[in-house]
């Protein structure tokens, strides 16, 4: 009968390792699962962050592209607000009996310093190179060379003013080039 209780013990103890076992190995599936579902978790926070800073970089590209949009429409105002006075001074002129020309010509003079304090202010600079500059193929436009005292290739005359914005060339001046003899 020993032999009975040993086998019988040996038995007992082995299914009790058996379910010992199970029962870690079900701690161990637990575990498993709880990694998952900890994973499934983390990955749904990152695909929401992900949505939201995709969601904010295209919001902030959309009011850059409206802030541009704005800029291009309202950037010369400043500039239009300047010339409203020598519109002004136009239409003033415009609405006065004929009469002296020497006063015509101060009222014109008058509204011309207003139309260059304007150019000033809008950053709008007057290209009107004096004769005998040296000709200039990036501010300066030749419309004819002439024989001329002056050195080859300077300015003889101004046929009409260029402007440059900034640094930039709006138009260029309009010049007779010197040609040698």
């Amino acid at each position: 009968m020993n032999e009975n209780k040993s086998e019988q013990e040996l038995q007992t103890e082995n299914l009790a390792n058996q379910e010992t076992s199970a029962v870690e190995g079900g701690e161990l599936y637990l575990s498993i699962e709880e990694q998952l579902a900890q994973a499934t978790q983390k990955l749904t926070e990152m695909q929401d962050s992900f949505l939201r800073a995709k969601a904010e970089g295209e919001n902030i590209r959309r009011r850059a592209m409206e802030d541009i949009a704005k800029a291009h429409k309202f950037a010369i105002e400043g500039f239009a607000e300047h010339l409203i006075p020598v519109s002004d001074s136009l239409y003033a002129a415009l609405a006065t009996e004929a009469g002296d020309a020497k006063a015509f010509k101060e009222g014109l003079e008058i509204t011309l310093k207003q139309l260059i304090s304007a150019f000033e202010k809008g950053r709008l600079i007057e290209i009107n190179p004096a004769p005998g500059a040296k000709f200039d193929p990036h501010q300066h436009q030749a419309i004819s060379m002439v024989p001329s005292e002056q050195d080859t290739n300077t300015v003889v005359s101004v046929l009409q003013r260029g402007f440059l914005i900034a640094d930039r060339v709006l138009r260029p001046a309009l010049v007779t080039v010197s040609q040698a003899k």
